[in-house]
């Protein structure tokens, strides 16, 4: 399989990112897989099973839930070390109403629909603004390659005026402390 933002040939067909540019290919792998054809998704159907509605009222019932456990658990703790009541009062605040204000928040406010561009899903598609075209030229031109012109050859002796790098200044000091000694 290749890269469909780059060209690289991959080395397997269970890559998850392009090795050269990154790409997530865990879709490219399932339109290969189908012969060029993008699976049919249950995204846009409202309460599906990723929507961000759904998640929310989930959440809600497992907080509400979560009070039968642990309300009564703070009530022996706060028996046995003859604590005031605060800790079951708190949970049941926490828990209890928090977990229906959480359900009672996604039915008011969170979208029915599937969730929207899950790990770039935009970039499996190319974008609305980039299909049916190729992507922008990222190589330099062939003209750039030309011989230099007969007055700009370099001689060597040129090269040995520019500043040499930091570990050939620090050698040719250590060099000349042995020398020296």
């Amino acid at each position: 399989m290749h890269c469909p933002k780059c060209g690289q040939q991959q080395i397997s067909e269970e890559t998850r990112f392009c090795s050269r540019c990154g790409l997530l290919l865990s879709g490219v792998a399932t339109v290969v897989a189908n012969n060029g054809l993008v699976p049919a998704s249950n995204m846009g159907i409202v309460g599906s099973p990723d929507s961000s509605r759904r998640r929310g009222i989930k959440q809600g019932v497992f907080l509400f839930m979560l009070t039968f456990l642990i309300v009564p658990i703070m009530t022996v703790i706060s028996i046995v070390f003859n604590m005031k009541p605060f800790l079951p009062i708190l949970s049941i605040f926490l828990l209890g109403i928090g977990g229906i204000l959480r359900i009672v928040y996604a039915l008011m406010f969170e979208s029915g629909t599937g969730v929207s561009n899950p790990m770039g899903q935009n970039a499996l598609a190319g974008g609305v603004e980039n299909r049916g075209s190729l992507p922008p030229s990222q190589s330099i031109p062939v003209s750039a390659y030309t011989t230099p012109s007969a007055g700009s050859w370099r001689d060597t002796n040129d090269l040995q005026n520019q500043p040499g790098s930091v570990t050939d200044s620090t050698t040719k000091l250590l060099q000349q402390e042995e020398r020296d000694q």
